[in-house]
């Protein structure tokens, strides 16, 4: 058959024990969260698969998008589009583009994705750093002498963009190209034996990502009772701007959490819901599943009250729990003077506002339905669907 031919075989082979490993004790039984899995298995064999096999080459980088609407894996941000690219130690790059409604973007400089066996952040820079903002055009040499460097062991430059004000607009556009003289040579034509390892590795990324997110939530869940918030923290190896607070919630269907917060300071803050186990955002163009700074009701005592249930408690800062008995709510806070912690209290949803202050932002359900609307469109825009 050939080697590649082989490889495709074991490739297929491994795809389906995965698909069998769904059905362990340690992941979810439920017969939603089993249709769940399986829709996750096929985005992370698309994901891992497209990665490994077509953009393996960093004398011919192309960015990857993930974590988009097809790709979801680990816990993305609703605001951000996520690209990566290979790229090689040694090697200069120039990376080009325009910001056009983009507010903000970190490019991360990268030995690996975090749940892969190799993995972390050796540099860290942001538009507003390099003096970029909406509408401007992009030209940064990357590695060489330019203002981004590839230390030893970088083997990819991944670009999370922010759209926080979520506006029918055009995105931000990024290429890629190196600039070594080897790299103006036609690539060579596909030699036998060259899939299989590529096919391997695609499917160790569906492994790894499967497994590894798998853990991290359960392992996650298990540091704190349900419905409390642990002290904001940072993600070792991952980028220096960022904090994170989790809070594990049960909701029965007519429970609400009340979560209760000082605004924090800092230039980009959000609260987001995501699924146990694959640990995607929960139904993003379906429900409002997450809010950030720029979209959330401050309170006249500046801080921040948002409620999170499977019914409309008709509040501005609902978070859609979508039918999900539990889950995560994470809170985001980045570039941040003040990132305090976050508190939260189980209630009959019909209590909840007898708990809310005077002048709490309310919504009917033709604001809450225009809401939404207005939110797929965006959605449509940034991701082109």
């Amino acid at each position: 058959m050939g080697d590649d031919l082989t490889g495709w075989q074991e490739a297929c082979e491994r795809l389906a024990a995965l698909g069998r490993r769904l059905a362990d004790d340690d992941f979810p039984a439920a017969p939603e969260d089993r249709a769940d899995g399986v829709a996750h298995l096929a985005e992370q064999a698309l994901c891992w698969l497209g990665w490994s096999v077509f953009h393996d080459d960093p004398r011919r980088p192309a960015f990857h998008r993930q974590n988009d609407l097809v790709t979801p894996w680990g816990g993305p941000n609703a605001d951000n589009v996520y690209r990566h690219a290979r790229v090689e130690s040694g090697r200069r790059y120039r990376l080009r583009g325009r910001m056009h409604a983009c507010e903000e973007w970190v490019l991360a400089v990268r030995k690996g994705f975090m749940h892969q066996p190799t993995w972390g952040t050796v540099f860290e820079i942001t538009a507003t750093d390099l003096g970029l903002g909406p509408g401007d055009e992009i030209d940064i040499e990357i590695g060489g002498d330019g203002p981004i460097p590839l230390p030893e062991g970088a083997v990819m430059v991944s670009i999370r963009e922010y759209y926080l004000d979520w506006r029918e607009a055009e995105p931000a556009t990024f290429t890629i190209e190196c600039l070594d003289d080897d790299a103006d040579q036609p690539a060579p034509r596909r030699t036998p034996g060259e899939l299989g390892p590529r096919l391997a590795e695609g499917v160790d990324g569906v492994s790894h990502s499967l497994e590894y997110w798998n853990t991290y939530m359960r392992d996650k869940a298990a540091e704190r009772p349900r419905n409390t918030f642990g002290p904001t923290f940072g993600l070792a190896k991952g980028l220096d701007a960022a904090r994170y607070g989790f809070c594990f919630w049960e909701l029965g269907p007519d429970d609400a959490l009340l979560v209760e917060i000082e605004a924090p300071v800092a230039r980009y803050w959000s609260f987001q819901l995501y699924e146990m186990t694959w640990f995607e955002l929960i139904d993003i163009t379906e429900r409002q599943s997450s809010l950030n700074h720029a979209q959330v009701a401050v309170d006249g005592d500046g801080h921040v009250r948002l409620v999170v249930s499977h019914t409309d408690p008709g509040v501005a800062n609902w978070l859609d729990a979508g039918g999900r008995a539990g889950g995560l709510l994470s809170l985001r806070c980045f570039w941040a003077t003040s990132a305090p912690d976050a508190h939260a209290t189980v209630m009959p949803v019909a209590e909840v506002v007898d708990h809310l202050p005077p002048g709490t932002a309310t919504v009917d359900a033709a604001t809450r339905a225009e809401t939404m609307r207005a939110r797929r469109r965006h959605l449509a825009w940034r991701f082109r669907t």
